[in-house]
């Protein structure tokens, strides 16, 4: 077994390069990737935009520290801050979605001068020691404990268990809008309004996990903007420099004032800035998420319509989709890799993923849909068919 292999496990198709929605194997294979990317890739896998600013940006300046100013960063900052919710102002950039969400908790904690924090059953925030205490599988924690304490879980989605765990020692509730690790769980209509009014009776920090959800996936730029919640923190990452790596978190002024002393040698690197602005630069310009607003309903759609009863639900947001399955969604992913050239993700164990990149047209979809028949509803599909 290789060091890689010890680290983070290996597939049997070895990936050469991508191209839109398409990553292709040493062997010219093209696969669709509906996963393989863990919605890194929102505008797809080397877009010229991305491609030139940061070949641009790498033959002027690689490195330098944050603490001096760079155009490249300059703008980056001002385009992540315009894209978020009204209220939030202020932003800081390090390197990965477990980094955001571990300063999303420290300046929480700071800024209130409380400790504890309240996470969701089935949340998933990253595998650093304070992220993976608001992290609900065992699996990931058990050989790491004991963690940082003052974690609570509640339910996701119950709005009375989360009112009898808020009170005034909160320093923050921390929720994914759609829970993506955990299973593609969409929240009951009026539970993050809900969590919104109890933070802030409480004066305790609202922190919004938008690493999977963010960056357009969901129809809107965020997906908390499609329930018009504004939390007091959002961490974001994954998309946020089209595959380079990147994480983001963006704050209200009171967080800001009292965030406390963070940061990170390579906040804000000048190369991986230039993604970042190219990247939401374009998503905007383009509207891309309305793009994944219509492309999600036409693939749940149809999604629904072929699989039928051999599948308990088709569930999600925009181009963040679940199906829940019959039967195990690893067996299920790799049949679809292997036999179908589609490359899609588990949720859990009955859990099928599909993530793919935002700019997807009907043809990808159609080949989504047909791969996931052929698997999943061999008999119906091929009755469609005849």
């Amino acid at each position: 077994m290789s060091d890689h292999d010890f680290v983070s496990g290996s597939k049997p198709i070895g990936i050469e390069r991508g191209d839109g929605p398409y990553l292709y194997s040493t062997d010219g294979t093209a696969y669709v990737d509906a996963g393989a990317s863990f919605a890194c890739t929102p505008l797809g896998h080397s877009h010229p935009a991305v491609v030139d600013a940061v070949q641009e940006q790498v033959g002027r300046l690689t490195f330098v520290d944050s603490s001096f100013p760079v155009q490249s960063r300059e703008d980056a900052y001002a385009a992540f801050v315009a894209s978020t919710p009204e209220g939030l102002e202020s932003a800081w950039f390090c390197n990965s979605g477990t980094e955001a969400n571990e300063a999303a908790l420290k300046f929480a904690r700071s800024a209130t001068g409380d400790s504890t924090i309240v996470a969701a059953t089935r949340a998933f925030h990253g595998r650093t020691m304070g992220a993976l205490a608001a992290t609900w599988k065992d699996t990931y924690k058990k050989p790491f404990e004991p963690l940082a304490g003052d974690v609570e879980f509640v339910p996701y989605g119950d709005s009375e268990e989360l009112t009898a765990a808020v009170d005034d020692e909160t320093a923050a509730v921390i929720l994914e809008p759609i829970q993506g690790e955990g299973g593609i769980n969409v929240p009951p209509t009026g539970y993050l309004e809900t969590a919104r009014e109890l933070t802030e009776e409480a004066d305790a920090a609202l922190v919004f996990d938008e690493v999977q959800t963010g960056m357009g996936r969901t129809g809107s730029m965020w997906a908390c903007q499609n329930v018009g919640v504004t939390p007091d923190i959002l961490t974001t990452a994954k998309g946020l420099g089209n595959g380079l790596p990147v994480g983001g978190v963006a704050v209200r002024d009171w967080i800001a004032d009292g965030a406390g002393s963070h940061n990170a040698t390579f906040s804000g690197g000048p190369v991986v800035t230039a993604a970042v602005h190219a990247t939401i630069s374009t998503l905007v310009e383009e509207e891309w998420p309305a793009h994944a607003a219509g492309m999600g309903d036409y693939l749940a759609g149809e999604l629904e319509a072929t699989l039928g009863d051999e599948v308990r639900e088709v569930r999600g947001e925009g181009l963040l989709v679940g199906i829940e399955l019959k039967r195990g969604a690893n067996r299920v992913a790799r049949d679809l890799a292997m036999n179908h050239q589609v490359l899609a993700l588990p949720a859990g164990r009955t859990v099928l993923r599909l993530l793919p990149p935002l700019v997807i047209d009907r043809e990808e979809a159609d080949q989504l849909v047909d791969a996931l028949g052929a698997v999943v509803a061999p008999e119906t599909d091929a009755e469609t068919e005849s």
